[in-house]
């Protein structure tokens, strides 16, 4: 007996997906034959693909465990690179004996304490011809005019002001305020002394000032406190020694002398009777010598604000900048030769980034700031923020 009943009717909800389906598959088709969207999308799956991590993980258990090896042994180099960098800092102290000696007899011309022989003073400059020739020029106009009378030429003691020309001169320096200047020009020396042997790696600065009316302190002293060993929950980011915290002395000012508070006047009115005073405060002034009052890196787990971080940034690149470049190259900076030695370096350095792309300098500028300590790469005397 044949079977007439009807089959039971399709539900709409099922009758509607199938419609969605078809008109998605269409779609897709479509989009499919669109040779445009096919290279934009063949172009994400080869960035995908080809990132590390993606392909660290594609990778069978058996390479990544030996990759992790390779890491252990990655650490294990780390701590030997610290090792070196620790016997570098030994060379380093042992060469500053060695130079001492010549920054002493510096200190001494300077001062005038000691005149420099005729042979300790003799320099062929690049343009001692074009000297020569002005001179010849000068010595002409003199003969031709027989009544002119030349002046005695001034003979200060020793090089006036040498140290404050170099803080003139230094942009890095500009922290330099206008009555910091007398000050200053009292400065007669800066010494770089490295940690003793078997000591925690560290440098001190020595600003040698002599008598004056301003503070009592004949040096002046500012510790850089450094390290060289691989951070425990980062240890591949170790590239060498790096100053990590400092500190500073107390200056003993001489009554109203004192540069780096300033006196304001305020007005109080009282609550009750309405009555207005006028009361005197001391607060903080900018000046060259807060220097040697710096802050203090975090050591009790928690972190600077950004103001704070970039403020002890700068304040271990200007003590970077002191051991490696000015103590060691003084008379260029004061004559200005270092200064355009460090301007076509920068340039050089310009050049090659503007071959980057925009998002990474904007990403390594943020790490910089981000990180208050300084990276020494002291085998090449270079550093870098991190």
């Amino acid at each position: 007996m044949a079977d007439n009943s009807f089959p039971d009717a399709v539900p709409s909800d099922a009758l509607e997906a199938a419609r969605n389906a078809s008109n998605t598959e269409k779609l897709t088709d479509q989009v499919m034959q669109n040779p445009q969207v096919l290279a934009a999308l063949q172009e994400r799956l080869d960035n995908v693909s080809h990132t590390p991590s993606s392909y660290i993980e594609t990778l069978p258990k058996a390479v990544k465990r030996r990759i992790n090896a390779l890491k252990q042994l990655q650490v294990k180099c780390a701590h030997i690179e610290a090792k070196f960098y620790e016997e570098v800092h030994d060379l380093e102290r042992k060469y500053a004996a060695l130079y001492q000696p010549l920054f002493d007899k510096r200190r001494e011309f300077i001062t005038g304490d000691v005149e420099p022989t005729d042979a300790e003073s003799e320099w062929h400059s690049e343009n001692e011809e074009e000297d020569k020739l002005a001179g010849d020029v000068t010595s002409k106009v003199v003969i031709a005019e027989k009544e002119v009378v030349p002046a005695e030429e001034p003979n200060p003691k020793g090089i006036p002001e040498f140290w404050f020309t170099i803080f003139r001169n230094v942009d890095m320096l500009s922290e330099v305020q206008e009555y910091d200047e007398p000050i200053l020009k009292h400065l007669q020396d800066i010494k770089v002394k490295f940690s003793d042997p078997g000591q925690p790696m560290s440098f001190v600065l020595e600003f040698h000032f002599e008598p004056n009316d301003y503070f009592t302190n004949p040096v002046l002293t500012k510790t850089y406190k450094m390290k060289s060993e691989p951070d425990k929950a980062d240890p591949f980011s170790f590239e060498g020694p790096e100053i990590v915290d400092c500190d500073g002395c107390v200056i003993d000012w001489k009554k109203g002398k004192n540069v780096t508070v300033k006196t304001i006047k305020k007005k109080q009115k009282h609550k009750g009777r309405g009555t207005v005073r006028t009361i005197t405060k001391q607060v903080p002034n900018d000046s060259f010598f807060n220097f040697f009052s710096p802050l203090k890196a975090s050591g009790d787990g928690e972190s600077l604000d950004e103001d704070s971080e970039f403020t002890l940034a700068s304040d271990f690149e200007i003590g970077h900048f002191f051991r490696e470049r000015i103590v060691p190259r003084a008379v260029l900076y004061f004559t200005g030769e270092a200064i355009e030695d460090d301007d076509n370096f920068e340039e050089g350095e310009e050049g090659e980034e503007e071959e980057l792309e925009g998002d990474e300098e904007g990403e390594d500028e943020d790490d910089a700031e981000a990180n208050p300590k300084v990276q020494f790469l002291s085998a090449n005397h270079s550093y870098v923020s991190r």
